[in-house]
């Protein structure tokens, strides 16, 4: 069961890092803001320093997880599952966060809440 609840975690910050790179890093692309729902590089030019910080709030949930999995695994069990658990719970809430911002964001909270929901319980049972 632990190999599965990390991957599970591994998974989600995974995804975290990629939202990342899409929201910091990748955001002067028309391909990136399209994707979340920006229609004008006026829009996706007032958005950008908001997406920039968003990005790095994903960064930074991505790399708890990480170390919170590296503690775990070189033993320290109770600060690493704390660290799991936090960081899975942080991703799982901000993703119910998107869902009250509108019916159109039910797709993209799934997709950024399902893998840190599943390695939170995963986490819980092994």
């Amino acid at each position: 069961m632990i190999v599965l609840a990390t991957v599970m975690v591994t998974l989600a910050a995974a995804l975290h890092i990629g939202i990342f790179l899409m929201e910091s890093v990748g955001w002067a692309r028309p391909a990136v803001w399209k994707r979340f729902g920006v229609a004008s590089q006026e829009a996706a030019d007032t958005v950008r320093p908001m997406a920039y910080n968003q990005g790095f709030y994903n960064l930074f949930l991505a790399i708890g997880a990480i170390v919170g999995l590296i503690l775990f695994g070189v033993g320290m069990h109770g600060p690493g599952l704390a660290l799991i658990l936090f960081t899975m719970a942080s991703m799982v809430a901000a993703a119910v966060v998107l869902v009250t911002t509108g019916r159109g964001y039910l797709r993209p909270a799934l997709v950024q809440g399902i893998l840190p929901l599943i390695g939170f319980v995963l986490m819980l049972l092994a």
